[in-house]
Parts: C-alpha cells; sequence; structure tokens
C-alpha cells in the first residue's frame, strides 16, 4: 500500500513507518522536525514540511498516488495545552481539518488516526472500553477527541474510511538500541527516571502516593512502541473501501492499544532497578491536578478485531530496551 505518514519522524510515528517500508508498503513521511528528528528514517523518505500547508500535501497524494494517510503530526505535552490550548486547538484540530479535506479534494479516502487514551480523562470505569464516557481534563485530549468526531462526520457525509487507535503509555525502544524516544522537553516516566539514573537529572519525582493502587502510586498501561507500530499496520490493512452514503459504523472502527494490564510508577522504579542493578534517586511528591489514579486499556476489541497481540508483556522487557537506547546514544538522535 502506498501510504503517507504525517509526523513520521517522532517517537510513535517513526516507528510506525519503519515497521511499514519493513513489510513492505511504499511510504512518504511528512514531518515539520518540531518534535521529530531527521536521524529516525532513511532520508529518500522524508519531506520536510508542514501539514498547514495544503498545496504541498495534495502534491505529495498525487505524486506519490498514496491510497491512505496515518496521522501522528500534533503537540502532545499536555502541560503546554493547559497554557497555550489555541495553539494545540490550531495545531492538532484546524490542521487536522484542513488534511481531511485536502484528502477529500485528491481522492484519498482512508486514514489511520493517532488518538489517545486522554480523551477518557475521569472515569471509574476500569480497564477502559471503546464506549467509556468522553471527559478529557486538558486541551490535548479535547483536541484529539474533535479530532476523532470530525473523522467520523466525514465518513458519514464524505465516504471516508478509517481506523481511530487510541494508545495509552507508548514505552521502549527498538531492541537493537538504535532508535528511541528523544523529546525535549522530556515528559515521559521511563525516559525521566533513566536520565535521574545517568545524572542527567538529581531524581525524578514521583507525583501522588496515596492512590487506590498496590502501592499508593499511579497505575498506567505501558505498551511497547513496537506493538504500537503493528497495531497500525493491521489498522491500515483493516480499513474497510471507503464507500458514500450513511453508515459510518460500516467504514471505520476505533480500538485501544495498551496490554490490558498496568503497572505503577514505583513498579517501573523497580523494574529499571532490577533490569541495570542500579539503584534511582526519586523523591515523593503531591498528586498533580487531573491525574487519575489508575488508567488501563481493555483491549479485547483490538484482539478479537484485528487480530493483535503484544509481544511485549512484562514491563522489564519494555524498560529493557528504552535503557539500551538511551545508553548507546545519551544525547539521543543527536549522536
Amino acid at each position: 500500500m502506498k501510504i503517507l505518514v504525517t509526523g513520521g519522524a517522532g517517537y510513535v510515528g517513526s516507528f510506525a513507518a519503519r515497521h511499514l517500508m519493513q513489510r513492505g508498503h511504499q511510504v512518504t513521511v511528512i514531518d515539520n522536525l518540531c518534535q521529530g528528528h531527521r536521524g529516525t528514517l532513511p532520508s529518500e523518505t522524508l519531506v520536510v514540511g508542514d501539514i498547514a500547508d495544503r498545496e504541498l500535501i495534495g502534491r505529495l497524494l498525487d505524486e506519490q498516488e498514496v491510497e491512505a494517510v496515518m496521522h501522528f503530526a500534533a503537540a502532545t505535552n499536555v502541560e503546554e495545552s493547559v497554557r497555550d490550548p489555541a495553539y494545540h486547538y490550531r495545531n492538532n484540530t484546524l490542521n487536522t481539518l484542513g488534511l481531511l479535506e485536502t484528502m477529500l479534494e485528491h481522492d484519498v479516502r482512508k486514514i489511520v488516526f493517532s488518538s489517545t487514551a486522554a480523551t477518557y480523562g475521569e472515569t471509574d470505569e476500569m480497564p477502559l472500553r471503546e464506549d467509556a464516557p468522553k471527559n478529557p481534563v486538558c486541551p490535548y485530549g479535547y483536541s484529539k477527541l474533535a479530532i476523532e468526531w470530525m473523522i467520523q462526520d466525514f465518513s458519514e457525509a464524505y465516504g471516508l474510511s478509517y481506523s481511530i487507535l487510541r494508545y495509552f503509555n507508548a514505552s521502549g525502544a527498538a531492541p537493537d538500541g538504535e532508535h528511541g524516544e528523544d523529546h525535549s522537553p522530556e515528559t515521559h516516566l521511563i525516559p525521566l527516571i533513566i536520565q535521574a539514573m545517568k545524572g542527567k537529572r538529581d531524581e525524578v519525582q514521583i507525583f501522588g502516593s496515596d492512590y487506590e493502587t498496590r502501592d499508593g502510586t499511579a497505575l498506567r498501561d505501558y505498551v511497547h512502541v513496537d506493538d504500537l507500530a503493528l497495531a497500525h499496520e493491521l489498522a491500515v490493512e483493516w480499513c474497510p473501501e471507503p464507500g458514500s452514503g450513511s453508515g459510518c459504523a460500516d467504514r471505520g472502527g476505533i480500538f485501544n492499544i495498551g496490554t490490558g494490564g498496568g503497572n505503577t510508577v514505583l513498579e517501573v522504579v523497580q523494574a529499571l532497578e532490577r533490569v541495570t542493578g542500579e539503584k534511582v534517586p526519586y523523591r515523593m511528591a503531591g498528586r498533580r491536578a487531573g491525574d487519575p489514579a489508575r488508567l488501563i486499556a481493555s483491549n479485547d476489541r483490538l484482539r478479537d478485531v484485528l487480530g493483535w497481540r503484544p509481544t511485549h508483556n512484562e514491563i522489564d522487557s519494555v524498560v529493557e530496551t528504552a535503557w539500551k537506547w538511551h545508553t548507546s546514544h545519551p544525547d539521543g538522535y543527536e549522536n
């Protein structure tokens, strides 16, 4: 399949793009390198540009004879979305509207959208099923939920075919240590812990010690980025053929991507200590506003419909790959 991957030089997008290429798909990546890195992909695959440039997007769709779009491009920093919601709504929601319109203008009617568990927000249901109530607690979550609604409305009105993937805590790195996570600023737990272990920060803070979990720290579903990449391939191949008329449920689906289990923050700390034989310098801090105690995926639909099975089921396996990447690339892709 000929696929345009937006934001494909970022963390999850680059893993998905490389996986697709390894599986024989013809991939073109567009990324403005605001958060992505040139070193994640072969140079001939990457087009440096912004999805807001509709003329460029249209030209790529035509020249590459694109059959489907895999859409990762987005601002993802939750705290930033609270400080500057206008940027997130413009960059995420408005730019996706332009992308969808451009796709229709060039008769490309298949999309796989990178969504997030942040669309759920606070809820008592756990593990989370796809039909759980949507109560985002930040503009980032709302910006992604609005895109989900747009895609489903475009499907109903214009025959767009879609897969929406809500993933939980993307984690880990390539087992060979050649590719991994490189954010600035870093906000994800596992690399923050590793930075503290390697002296790049004095300590890692653990926010909240009084949650109703096994050890009082927050419980999250850590899914390995290779397993995320596999889910995206299955999703684009599953996408129904585009059509017209009513019945959008026949032309798309929404899927959680998570292991169905979970680990507390302290369990992640302990896993890194087991894998490395080193101690983690950490400090307990108060809860952060909006952080739920537990966030675990029900992946039944992903398993039943797409046949997805995770290959990294244990947290030790996930953190071991992350440790190898950060050890071999102490400055990330700047190496």
